[in-house]
């Protein structure tokens, strides 16, 4: 089921910062459609290995189709990075982004682009859908969500938009009705975006957990990682970006414990290499590639000494 309608971001930058080791072990934490993992196989050698991470049913699917013995894919999120042997990895790799076949297939209910049932879920098999969480979510619950997850300035007007429409006419139950009532709430709209689009987000956000299990997958990379493996994170809005960008900076610098003025630093466990975005022509090709940004970093050798 390959489906080319999905364009891999920042596909051989992402693969070239991970410098590849051709025997060494990869970690594709976030498989997707498998762009960055059929590339990155093309570079290893018969001794390599890739391991590969995703919640989604249809990614399984996907990856189920590469016949190699050098690959693997697991079905958990990439939080799962932690149950993998200390400094077994030369490289991992995140890319944060949702699907193209995701967005596109109204009944997974990703997008208000087209109607379908409003779930949401990366992994469908567990956990509750947007609509049965929706159906209970107090006003104050649910301008928490969209406030911190889709810094919508209009939170509180979407959150008793929709406890209006509950009482009125029963939970909600599809995209479309979702994306009607936030639409009446959102007075004024950004240029070229749909007023639907941060309170979406925020709910896919929210109901996938999606920055806690990312900040669980950073901590769990420095002990994954070995001395001069790449972290190389990919990342699509700024909520994403800041984790990362505070994570590799925190991790980056030298910590002096004030209460022991004489004891020698703890030593920094990564070092900075920086960040990347789409160039022009990959931007006009994919508008979905305009609001991403790659931030590469080396697990420090000094760490493991």
């Amino acid at each position: 089921m390959n489906d080319t309608t999905h364009r891999t971001v920042l596909l051989e930058e992402a693969i070239d910062a991970l410098q590849i080791q051709p025997e060494g072990h990869y970690i594709d934490a976030t498989f997707g459609r498998g762009g960055h993992s059929r590339l990155l196989l093309s570079r290893l050698s018969e001794r390599g290995r890739l391991t590969a991470f995703d919640k989604d049913l249809e990614a399984i699917a996907e990856a189920q189709t590469i016949e190699d013995s050098r690959f693997s894919i697991r079905h958990e999120g990439f939080a799962h990075l932690a149950d993998l042997a200390p400094s077994s990895a030369a490289g991992v790799l995140m890319d944060l982004g949702v699907s193209s076949p995701q967005i596109d297939n109204p009944l997974r209910g990703f997008s208000f682009r087209g109607d379908g049932p409003l779930d949401m879920r990366m992994d469908t098999t567990r956990g509750q859908s947007v609509a049965e969480w929706l159906a209970d979510a107090s006003i104050e619950t649910m301008t928490e969500v969209i406030r911190e997850y889709g810094e919508e300035r209009f939170a509180g007007q979407v959150a008793k938009a929709i406890d209006r429409r509950r009482q009125e006419r029963g939970p909600l139950t599809t995209t479309a009705e979702l994306a009607e009532v936030v639409a009446s709430a959102v007075k004024t709209r950004e240029p070229g975006k749909d007023p639907a689009t941060r309170t979406f987000q925020a709910f896919r956000i929210f109901i996938n957990a999606e920055l806690e299990e990312l900040a669980r997958a950073l901590t769990a990379s420095l002990k994954v990682l070995q001395p001069g493996g790449r972290l190389v994170v990919i990342s699509f809005h700024s909520l994403e970006d800041r984790i990362v960008k505070q994570f590799i900076a925190e991790h980056s610098r030298e910590v002096f414990d004030r209460r022991a003025p004489f004891a020698p630093p703890k030593v920094m466990q990564l070092v900075s290499l920086g960040r990347i975005r789409p160039g022009d022509i990959e931007v006009s090709g994919n508008p979905r590639a305009r609001s991403a940004v790659m931030r590469v970093a080396e697990r420090s050798v000094a760490a493991a000494t």
